[in-house]
């Protein structure tokens, strides 16, 4: 177990089609995730926000999901969407591999996932709002595309600090701060 180097923009790794894991219960699968655990906790701390990261962030080319949403954890063996609703909607989204920016990407509102844990059960799993959106953003990392790939709307970037003066924080679907009156 151990924090890893996440990989930035710019990196091969970024781009690369993850392979599927053989065997979701072997020891090498099980260090994959650990470290995926430990690097994203440390990542949490450092950027303040997170709740997912795939495996070919931290370098590991293969298709291998770490989520932590509040006290909820899973991992995530060969993650597949197999479903999406058909109501799209533009979240600001925002990605370790490039954390001083936001891309407003459309994402399915709601998505059906499969995905093998570390005993090798299936699990299927309906999604909808942020977790759909989240796992759609990882799911994308496996396959080798970034949120910046995704962009769309009227000016789909914005710089971490500037689009925090204008956005709710806990907001990520693009409602602006209320305006004060001057």
């Amino acid at each position: 177990m151990a924090v890893r180097r996440i990989r930035q923009l710019g990196d091969p790794i970024l781009r690369v089609r993850c392979e599927r894991v053989q065997n979701p219960k072997s020891a090498a699968t099980r260090l994959i995730a650990d470290d995926l655990r430990d690097t994203l906790r440390a990542a949490k701390e450092k950027y303040k926000m997170g709740r997912a990261m795939a495996a070919p962030q931290i370098g590991a080319p293969v298709r291998i999901v770490f989520v932590q949403m509040d006290k909820q954890r899973w991992t995530m063996i060969n993650p597949e969407i197999t479903d999406v609703g058909p109501d799209d909607f533009l979240v600001w989204d925002d990605c370790f591999s490039f954390p001083s920016v936001f891309v407003r990407v459309p994402r399915a509102y709601t998505a059906t996932l499969t995905y093998t844990d570390l005993k090798g059960k299936q699990h299927t799993m309906q999604l909808e709002g942020p977790m759909a959106e989240l796992l759609q953003h990882e799911i994308d990392h496996l396959d080798g595309i970034l949120a910046l790939d995704r962009a769309a709307g009227p000016d789909p970037f914005a710089f971490r600090s500037e689009w925090e003066k204008l956005h709710d924080a806990s907001e990520r679907y693009g409602r602006p701060k209320p305006r004060e009156l001057t």
